[in-house]
This record gives C-alpha cells, structure tokens and sequence, in this order.
C-alpha cells in the first residue's frame, strides 16, 4: 500500500542527476504525485523517458504553476539566479528548497528574495551523488541511506518543512540539521576537499606519465578507487569552489601541513602513528550509519 503522499505537485528545476534521481525516487514511493520539471529540452525528453518526471517544460512558470513543493537541482550560481522569479512566482503556501552543496551564499539570497514571498525556502543539500553526472546517471535510490542537510533547525516548526523531512525519509534518506556556515565548514572537509585532492593526485600522475604510459599502465585498482572523484566534471565544482573559497582554501592549507609532516616523517617511526590516525578514520567511517 502506497504511503499517503505529503505534497501533490513536484516541480523539480534541473532534470540532471540529483534532480532526476529525485523525480525518481518520489514517483517510486509516492505515485499519486504530480512530478513535473524544467530544463533544456533535450534534458527534459530524457527525464521523461527514463521516468523522473511525467511533463517537462521550457517556461519555469508553466513549471512551477500549482505546485507545492519546488526542488531547485540547480549549480549554485544558475540556482541564485532563478530564486528570484521563483520567489515571485510561487504558488502561496508552497515549499522551495534547494540541492546545492553550498549554502551560505544561496541561504543569504533566499533570505532576500523571500522575504515577501508567499512561498517559504528550505536550504538542503542531499550528501550524495556520483562522479557522473546528467540525466543519464540518476539513481532512484541515490538518496538511500545518505545523509541530508537541512539548514535552520527553527524551520522545523513549520508543518511543509516536516512534510518534506518525512517525504526524504521515505525515500531512504537521513535528515541532518545544520547551520549554513558549519555546513559549508563541514562538507569542505568532508566531501569538497576529497575532490580537489583526488584531482591534485590526478594531475601529479599526469605529469609523471612517460610516453609508454608508465606508470598508469602499472596501476592496480587502488589507484583507480582513490581517483574515481577525479572524474567528476568542472561545470559541477566551478561554484562550488567560488562559493565556499575560505573554507576550502583553509582545508587545503592543512593538507599541505599533512603532506609536509608526511615528508619529515619518511625515515621515522612517527610515520607509524601517521597511519595509526588514519585508520581510526577509516573504521570510523566504515562503521558510520
């Protein structure tokens, strides 16, 4: 039996891979929901034929017309520039949140273009992807067992923002309450910088490539399972990186502190407690739920 469905009409704004994975998985677990979106038509014929949305649209008020939920799957810079006219257009009583992996910067927009508004906006950030992205890689089950960001814990009174806290967990999801500032402190750490240093290993392997393609072509999978973020495209991280630049740049202060100490630690058995260090990372990741 169908679960009672929390909203009646999903306009999701961005068709790609979190948008797509999203329109999935709400008609999987809440078919009687009208899901709709809105992007380049190309983008918009192979959501619907994959499923994700049942009616694209080229106009995003056609899109957003009569529905109370919208979900902005967009890069940050394109998702602060269409808020405004989502702000205006929204329907009263409706929901707006967003997908974006930074939040300051479009938490701060909201808050200006919302003020008036009838609609009322909800920073989310859903802690999962791929290194692919488009259409082509939506997942409906990419939100299972991930965590979620939700940004302002005093939104939690309002009775949509709980509707939408329980439509995530249904679909397998883990709402986490957060600041937009320890946010975007938290996932420069955690997910942010991962990227830039798997891209920076990336280029170093690149560099040492001689014309036989040594020494790629003696490496086993663990280089491949330590660079797989290194096939993540720029059009993705651009904003990304223009948005959370303080942070990320702290972050990459302190792995080159990491490597310097990695030097100086080559012929000693400090080097030992290095590793210990890391592996009660990895076993605290590995048990993580």
């Amino acid at each position: 039996m169908a679960a009672e469905a929390p909203f009646r009409r999903v306009a999701i704004l961005g068709t790609g891979l979190v948008g797509g994975s999203f329109g999935l998985a709400v008609r999987n677990h809440f078919p009687s929901i009208s899901v709709v979106g809105w992007d380049r038509e190309p983008v918009l014929r192979e959501a619907e034929q994959r499923g994700a949305i049942q009616q694209g649209f080229a106009d995003v008020s056609e899109a957003i017309r009569g529905a109370d939920l919208i979900y902005v799957a967009l890069p940050v810079g394109a998702t602060i520039e269409v808020l405004p006219e989502v702000a205006k257009l929204s329907e009263a009583g409706a929901l707006v949140t967003d997908a974006c992996s930074t939040k300051k910067a479009v938490c701060q927009a909201a808050a200006r273009y919302f003020e008036d508004s009838r609609a009322l906006f909800l920073g989310g950030h859903p802690m999962a992807g791929k290194e692919t992205s488009g259409i082509g890689s939506a997942d409906a089950e990419l939100f299972r067992d991930a965590k979620y960001a939700l940004i302002g814990e005093a939104a939690q009174a309002d009775a949509r923002v709980a509707r939408f806290a329980a439509l995530l967990e249904a679909l397998g999801a883990k709402p986490v309450w957060l600041d937009a500032e320890t946010h975007d402190w938290a996932v420069a750490i955690v997910s942010h910088l991962p990227q830039l240093v798997s891209v920076a290993l990336a280029g170093v392997v690149h560099d040492e490539m001689d014309e036989n393609g040594l020494p790629v072509t003696l490496a086993s999978g663990g280089l491949r399972d330590v660079l797989r973020l290194a096939g993540s495209p720029y059009e993705i991280w651009r904003d990304i990186a223009l948005t959370n630049t303080q942070n990320l740049a702290r972050a990459l202060d302190r792995v080159s502190q990491a490597i310097d100490a990695l030097r100086t630690h080559l012929a000693s058995r400090e080097l030992e407690e290095d590793f210990s260090t890391a592996n009660e990372v990895y076993k605290l990741l590995r048990d993580l739920k």
